[in-house]
């Protein structure tokens, strides 16, 4: 009787020989992240030393040697030329969130309505490729169009005998541009994974909704949308932990590192390359470095705490 009225003694779990190789399993990933993530993490040192090449000249040793400066390294926020290139990130970067996740989302719901597999499984081919090309090849792609000795439309402007635009000396078509390429290259990624995540949508919600007399408009935005509802909070709430991140290979090879076009070009990752590759300062590098990692999670905890107010579901932690 007295057992009786004590609580349920829960069994003990034995670390069996079967939880050990399981756990096993997680090692090459658990060290991966440990080395190429966390270990690297100790660099954000730099960013508060006056870091130097010592003797002996090893990694350790300059950043245990290294002067301590404090915040001398951030010092290139008071550039005039900073407020330029954080208003270029932060403006092409809401910029493209937008629309990237209007495009992609409108192609993969019109992909999602294509019959035939053949032609769908062709278009996603063809739209997803350019994800694989580099931004070097990208900008040969560019240059091809651009050049102003043999570029396409420069010709065709010298054929009807007006004066070749001069591309990538002149700043007003490069906003232009850089959001086509940009968009060239992500948007098919993008809707592929939109497009995965209609096609587990369950069918019979959109019998069920021709049933009740819903066109495919209608079954679009009352079925196909909520249905990717969380996909898209998670890519919108990682695409704003990345506005204060800007693509480098974009904004350096396509504009060809042009010095004319860097009112319109200039972002925070070039202005850091060009800086270190002219005086070789490791500390504001890594200092800039550790600025956007700081406001990229900031980011992305305000969104993501906006989100859960709204729809706790759909929040990613």
């Amino acid at each position: 009787m007295a057992q009786a009225g004590m609580g349920k003694v829960k069994p003990r779990r034995r670390f069996s020989a079967r939880n050990f190789w399981l756990t096993t399993m997680v090692l090459p990933g658990a060290i991966w992240l440990l080395l190429i993530r966390y270990l690297p993490m100790l660099g954000v040192i730099i960013s508060f030393k006056d870091y130097k090449a010592q003797k002996p000249n090893t990694f350790w040793n300059n950043l245990v040697m290294s002067e301590w400066v404090g915040l001398d390294n951030f010092k290139f926020l008071k550039n005039p030329s900073t407020m330029t290139m954080i208003r270029n990130t932060l403006a092409y970067n809401a910029a493209w969130i937008v629309l990237v996740l209007v495009i992609a989302v409108t192609l993969a719901v019109m992909m999602s309505e294509l019959k035939n597999r053949f032609l769908a499984k062709t278009y996603q081919t063809m739209m997803f490729f350019p994800y694989f090309l580099s931004w070097v090849v990208a900008s040969y792609f560019v240059l091809a169009f651009l050049d102003p000795t043999s570029g396409m439309i420069p010709s065709i402007q010298k054929s009807l005998g007006l004066k070749p635009t001069q591309f990538y000396m002149t700043t007003t078509w490069w906003p232009l541009i850089l959001t086509l390429s940009n968009l060239w290259k992500n948007v098919g990624y993008s809707s592929v994974l939109y497009l995965a995540a209609i096609t587990g949508i369950d069918t019979t919600l959109y019998e069920a909704a021709a049933v009740d007399g819903a066109t495919k408009r209608q079954q679009v935005w009352h079925v196909t949308l909520p249905g990717i509802r969380p996909m898209i909070v998670i890519l919108l709430i990682m695409s704003v932990g990345k506005i204060f991140n800007a693509d480098f290979g974009l904004f350096y090879n396509v504009p060809q590192n042009s010095g004319p076009l860097y009112p319109v070009t200039q972002v925070i990752d070039t202005y850091v390359y060009n800086t270190y590759a002219n005086t070789h300062n490791m500390g504001m590098s890594a200092a800039a470095g550790l600025l956007q990692s700081v406001v990229g999670c900031a980011c992305i905890v305000a969104t993501n705490m906006i989100v859960k107010k709204i729809d706790s579901e759909s929040s990613l932690f």
